[in-house]
């Protein structure tokens, strides 16, 4: 079916809507539509506007939600295709770059010492980990995520000072920037299905979260150690998998709060031993 012949019908907007109040994932009826012969672009403009428009309806008086293209985005510099970046001093490895997703491997961003001192500050503070009630824009514990977990305040400790500032220096984003660092345990067996970082403005928590510093616009896994097997960070769209090595990370960004960024991702089940991430969200403007 040519693109140009497809109409975003009534019926077509009402079905959208259905879906997303049933708790189905933009993603997930952006792969049913193109099944049902849509065009991918005729398919993302019925969804964006559909869904912009009904969180309005839902939430009137109040400005919606941003949809478009953040105007800067956390980023490495890459220009001339380095091998090694420098950031505060530490020699940092550029192991593998993508364009779409925005996804960049580095090796070495922790050192063995600063792996072990933030799985040993971290150990007594971990407690199920939580994600985000798109409801109320609080806190819930989620089936689809079985970590142990928890945040540290930023520059909390003179070695989460250090470490956020070396991330700020390399992806040449503010430190204030940021949410804490967060610290993840994966047992055998646990695992965190696909999922998006951005927060969906089709949710009618999303406007109280980003009061707190807008929309995030990157992420940064880094490895604190090598589990025995399993526990890849996998994007599923494009067939890519990073396996964790401990001192690695991986760095992906998206400008807008849509499937079409192709940052779905999760970690893949953890089948020996345990895994250990310490995790970094980038905002678009000042964290509080």
């Amino acid at each position: 079916m040519a693109a140009l012949a497809q109409t975003i019908t009534p019926e077509l907007r009402l079905w959208i809507i259905a879906q997303a109040e049933a708790g189905c994932r933009p993603e997930d009826v952006l792969k049913a539509m193109q099944a049902s012969g849509w065009a991918e672009d005729v398919a993302i403009a019925a969804l964006e506007a559909t869904l912009t428009d009904r969180l309005a309806e839902l939430r009137p008086g109040q400005a919606a939600v941003p949809d478009s293209a953040a105007t800067a985005l956390p980023e490495p510099d890459l220009a001339g295709a380095p091998s090694v970046l420098q950031a505060e001093g530490h020699a940092v490895r550029v192991l593998t770059t993508m364009r779409h997703p925005r996804v960049v491997v580095f090796g070495g961003l922790l050192s063995d010492a600063e792996c072990e001192q933030l799985m040993a500050l971290s150990r007594p503070r971990l407690e199920r980990s939580k994600t985000v009630d798109n409801a109320t824009g609080g806190d819930e514990i989620n089936a689809s995520r079985t970590s142990d977990g928890m945040f540290f305040e930023r520059g909390e400790t003179a070695l989460i000072t250090r470490i956020e500032a070396r991330i700020a220096a390399l992806l040449r984003w503010p430190v204030n920037h940021g949410e804490g660092l967060q610290i993840l345990r994966y047992r055998p067996g646990a695992e965190y299905r696909p999922h998006h970082d951005y927060f969906d403005p089709v949710h009618p928590g999303t406007a109280k979260i980003l009061e707190r510093g807008g929309q995030r616009l990157g992420t940064l896994v880094m490895y604190l150690n090598t589990p025995e097997g399993g526990g890849a960070t996998t994007f599923p769209d494009v067939g890519l998998e990073v396996a964790p090595v401990r001192g690695n990370a991986v760095f992906f960004s998206y400008d807008r709060a849509h499937p079409s960024t192709r940052t779905l991702h999760g970690g893949a089940p953890v089948t020996a031993g345990e895994k250990w991430v310490a995790t970094k969200w980038l905002r678009q403007g000042v964290f509080v």
